[in-house]
């Protein structure tokens, strides 16, 4: 047995041993947090300090919270509180942990046909589009983001119907996509908006608005409903996530010298 073969079996045992000693666990997260890049940067840190494998089901936040409820998954990381509080009051939770934030925009044609850009409220700029008959995509997906716009348009008093209003049924990127394509409007999260490469002609035409404030929420699958569930490394995930390190990892993340995500765990 050569020297060389001695090397190459102890970097394969090595190896073997490492890979059993991660353990695996499942959470639903949102498109838009997927979307933004973030977990390319949490997830092998959380493997290196904790040896969990995070395994990611990327979903809106209403399907999110249909499989946490299901026991399909051991936890979600969601983005609309109603709904979070409506899921946990069911039952299908332990507890809530706000992450971070971020807010929503509203993309256009940079030359703003409908005037968007002149409301001094995230209603009155969807209230212009909607008198304009300006195109407008909507995730229409019942995501936290489908969720937020809904709400909107009620506020706004304004019932989006008609050739103008295009519901596609997709993700924030999918969504985002089709909007380019067709030089629409759409709502985004500000975090997938800069991480999107397809920007075409649009840009944001509305922001601002502390109505547009956009909470992320850690969720533990209650193991009374489903006793599978990985109890254990759920709560070794949400100590990380509480930690110094993740916060520092979060704040730091920026696309075009713009941060996306602001922690406030603990606030």
């Amino acid at each position: 047995m050569t020297f060389k073969t001695v090397v190459l079996g102890a970097v394969a045992a090595l190896m073997t041993s490492t890979a059993a000693m991660a353990e695996e666990m499942k959470m639903a997260v949102t498109t838009s947090f997927a979307n933004s890049g973030l977990a390319d940067v949490l997830l092998p840190e959380i493997k290196e300090d904790t040896g969990i494998d995070v395994q990611l089901l990327i979903v809106g936040t209403g399907q999110a919270l249909a499989l946490g409820a299901a026991g399909d998954v051991d936890a979600v990381l969601v983005h609309s509180k109603a709904a979070e509080e409506k899921w946990l009051a069911a039952g299908n939770g332990t507890h809530r942990t706000e992450i971070m934030y971020n807010d929503f925009v509203f993309v256009g044609p940079q030359a703003d046909p409908a005037k968007a850009g002149g409301a001094e409220t995230a209603t009155g700029a969807l209230q212009a589009i909607s008198g304009a008959e300006a195109t407008f995509v909507s995730r229409g997906d019942d995501s936290g983001t489908h969720k937020m716009e809904l709400r909107l348009w009620k506020a706004a008093d304004v019932t989006p119907e008609g050739d103008w209003y295009k519901a596609v049924g997709q993700g924030m990127g999918a969504a985002l996509n089709t909007a380019s394509g067709m030089n629409a409007y759409i709502m985004s999260d500000r975090a997938s908006w800069l991480k999107f490469a397809n920007k075409g002609d649009l840009g944001i035409v509305f922001e601002g608005d502390p109505v547009l404030f956009n909470q992320y929420a850690y969720l533990p699958v209650n193991p009374e409903k489903h006793p599978h569930v990985k109890t254990d490394l759920v709560n070794q995930l949400e100590a990380w996530l509480l930690s110094d390190e993740a916060a520092a990892l979060i704040n730091a993340y920026t696309i075009e010298g713009q941060q996306l995500f602001v922690y406030n765990a603990g606030e």
